[in-house]
């Protein structure tokens, strides 16, 4: 009921982002609910991303309306990844779909934030004796800096919670390949052609591109 509540206001547009929410004994006499399930509720809201709760005094103390989207559907993917809710093969078409279109309009965006974000990466991948892990990192940064170059912030939010969910079955595929050092070179050329495409301005080049890069890349760690 509480939680409910409190989305209607935020679905109204009676809350805000960064609006102080009632005191909790307020909130407790308008729903006329106990104090004991305003603190639950405000538990479940923090954990979707949608409160934060800071302590201490001053106008910046109490419990506010919250901007995470991309932590929020990060943990929610990264717990029904695991409880095996989606399949991998699920999260990966998905992410196909999403990332392909993200190639394409950053193609079209040019936006040089991104397209440094994106050669910043790829020379993180390039160091000498990267390590899996690191690799696996500056990976994720390339693509969560392309899906910014979209003009799209939720695509940005949403690709960044998809390669979270992922993170650690291709860290496993990372640490499991035998022929390390070719699967890495192969990404390597992948990326770096994924961003010349993209610098050039080819949204069906860039697009096609990533589409091959990610069907590399699932049939090489996450089968």
């Amino acid at each position: 009921m509480v939680v409910d509540a409190i989305e209607n206001q935020i679905l109204s547009g009676a809350l805000h982002v960064g609006d102080l929410l009632p005191a909790e004994r307020t909130l407790s006499e308008q729903l006329q609910v106990s104090r004991a399930a305003v603190r639950e509720a405000i538990r479940v809201l923090e954990g979707q991303g949608v409160l934060e709760s800071n302590v201490g005094s001053g106008h910046k103390a109490g419990t506010f309306i919250a901007a995470m989207p991309s932590e929020a559907l990060s943990r929610f993917l990264r717990l029904h990844v695991a409880l095996s809710n989606f399949g991998l093969a699920e999260v990966v078409q998905t992410r196909t779909i999403l990332e392909v279109e993200s190639a394409r309009l950053a193609a079209t965006e040019q936006d040089a934030d991104a397209l440094d974000g994106m050669r910043t990466a790829i020379g993180d991948m390039d160091r000498h004796g990267v390590s899996r892990e690191e690799f696996n990192d500056a990976d994720t940064r390339f693509h969560i800096a392309l899906a910014h170059g979209a003009g799209n912030r939720l695509f940005a939010d949403m690709t960044q919670a998809i390669r979270e969910s992922l993170r650690l079955p291709i860290l496993k595929g990372f640490r499991d390949q035998e022929n390390w050092e070719s699967v890495a070179d192969t990404l390597r050329e992948q990326h770096k052609a994924i961003l010349t495409a993209v610098e050039r301005g080819d949204a069906e080049g860039a697009g096609a591109l990533m589409a091959e890069h990610i069907s590399t890349a699932y049939h090489s760690l996450l089968e």
